[in-house]
């Protein structure tokens, strides 16, 4: 059995190491940073699914880092959109434009589409890789619906427009106790730590 002590979070986003850092708080493991590592690879997401894209990043990075390496892949879907923007979530309009004018897109092109039609989920999955194998692959989903504008100056990414049904406010209105309770990264996190613990 594979006696872990550390491994590599595997993002270069802030606010998501700062999600996983504080909910796996306790978790007889130390967590690394690739900025801790010189030049690390910016790993291409061209997988179908969250679930491909956060697979290759752990493998990839793994093998780079020559350690365990976590590594997420999560987005939006919205049903009335197809499931869009799906696994291209990050990248919607553009790398560049900012998620101000993500949300904003994505609310245009909902117009006229009635709020109890507006559903969607934040999915997320998470992959645990050594540098020569995956160990494992978890996910998670939290369930919504899209508001009609941008709520709240909490939380990140698409937090504004994702309205939580059971405490009647977006996920950027929640303070992190409670998102960090109930959100896709949470949920997916608790799985984690649960699969991990079979490995430490």
């Amino acid at each position: 059995m594979l006696k872990l002590k550390e491994i590599v979070i595997g993002t270069y986003n802030n606010n998501k190491k700062t999600e996983i850092r504080k909910i796996l708080s306790g978790i007889p493991v130390r967590l690394l940073d690739l900025d801790d590592f010189e030049n690390p690879p910016d790993v291409i997401e061209d997988g179908v699914t969250f679930e491909d894209n956060a697979t290759k990043k752990a493998l990839e990075l793994a093998g780079f880092c020559q350690m365990c390496v976590m590594a997420d892949d999560s987005g939006l879907e919205i049903d009335a959109l197809d499931k869009r923007p799906g696994v291209l979530s990050s990248r919607y309009c553009g790398e560049d434009t900012g998620y101000e004018e993500k949300c904003l897109r994505l609310l245009e092109e909902l117009k006229g589409v009635p709020f109890e039609k507006r559903t969607a989920r934040f999915r997320c999955a998470i992959a645990l890789a050594e540098p020569d194998r995956l160990r494992f692959v978890v996910s998670a989903s939290c369930e919504g619906i899209i508001s009609n504008e941008p709520k709240g100056n909490n939380g990140f990414g698409y937090d504004p427009i994702f309205y939580v049904p059971e405490h009647e406010l977006t996920m950027a209105e929640l303070g992190s106790e409670v998102k960090n309770r109930i959100s896709h990264r949470a949920l997916a996190l608790r799985l984690f730590n649960e699969r991990l613990k079979e490995l430490t």
